[in-house]
């Protein structure tokens, strides 16, 4: 074989002044990674909601789909790394006149490479979705948490034929009372009833002048004793103000699991997705070997390949 004129073989001349990093091979593993990804994702998301049911008691519990969808994601990152991993080995150059630990050491990252290109497309294309609908549920649950008082007294003034728009209502409310509640529409009473309510309920209570007012408003229309009436107001008002206390503890539980799920599905991605960086290494170097293990064989003018088995 004729040298060079620095004295080096052609291959080893070449060799030494070509790039290491074939990102043709690269591109291509992590377009078939990123593919079957996106595949794998979207096949999760049909499973997934097929077996939630919007009815209680029926379909997969919360536990169960949680760890479903914390396994598929393992899955999909174990085969579709591989793959893209394996691809990107396979379709590199073969290297000539190199050592076997620089080759393996250069498949290993070539499919490091691969997987991370490939993580990159898969998270503009599906990280963002996901988590904007994981932000969105906590979200949701602390805007009921701020609002569970709210909410509750509001559909009670709905009913009533009141949307309580007007903040001011209740102080407008106390310039017209006098001793003659019989004298209140029955409408304007319930209005004015609700007003109070939704204001005692974010105070520290119902107010003594309230709770009077109220009494009379209720002896007038049920023929009660003063003393029998203002029992009733208690009694409404402690169970209305059970009723918000159940419907704000509520609402911090779905907000501390939200909270509590997001946290667990991020690390459990993160584990997943250090699975995938190692399974595309893994299947690089696999990759690499079957290449180096091809034959080149002359027969006359062409050049055949025969892979070894």
């Amino acid at each position: 074989m004729n040298r060079s004129s620095d004295g080096f073989y052609p291959a080893m001349d070449e060799s030494t002044t070509l790039s290491g990093v074939s990102w043709g091979a690269i591109f291509a593993g992590a377009a078939a990674a990123a593919a079957l990804s996106l595949i794998l994702v979207l096949l999760g998301f049909g499973l997934g909601f097929s077996a939630v049911s919007p009815w209680a008691n029926e379909g997969v519990s919360a536990k169960g789909l949680g760890i479903s969808t914390i396994v598929w994601l393992a899955f999909t990152q174990i085969i579709a790394s591989g793959l893209g991993g394996y691809i990107a080995g396979r379709l590199r150059v073969k290297w000539a006149y190199m050592h076997g630990d620089e080759v393996y050491f250069r498949d290993t990252a070539h499919g490091f490479l691969a997987w991370c290109v490939a993580t990159l497309v898969t998270a503009t294309l599906v990280a963002g979705s996901v988590s904007s609908l994981v932000g969105g549920g906590v979200q949701a649950g602390a805007n009921m948490v701020g609002g569970a008082a709210s909410a509750a007294t509001q559909a009670v003034g709905t009913s009533a034929g009141n949307t309580n728009s007007d903040q001011y209502g209740y102080f407008v409310d106390s310039l017209f009372r006098d001793d003659r509640p019989g004298a209140v529409s029955d409408d304007a009473a319930r209005g004015a009833v609700t007003r109070i309510f939704v204001r005692s309920l974010s105070m520290d209570g119902l107010a003594s002048e309230d709770r009077t007012y109220l009494a009379q408003l209720v002896a007038q229309r049920t023929n009660l004793t003063q003393a029998d009436a203002e029992r009733r107001v208690d009694e409404v008002y402690a169970r209305t103000q059970k009723t918000v206390a159940d419907a704000k503890q509520g609402a911090q539980e779905a907000a501390d699991i939200a909270a509590k799920v997001a946290a667990w599905t991020t690390l459990w991605m993160f584990v997943a997705l250090l699975a995938g960086a190692f399974f595309a290494s893994l299947a690089a170097t696999f990759g690499g070997r079957r290449r180096d293990a091809v034959v080149y064989l002359e027969t006359g003018a062409y050049v055949t390949t025969i892979p070894v088995r």
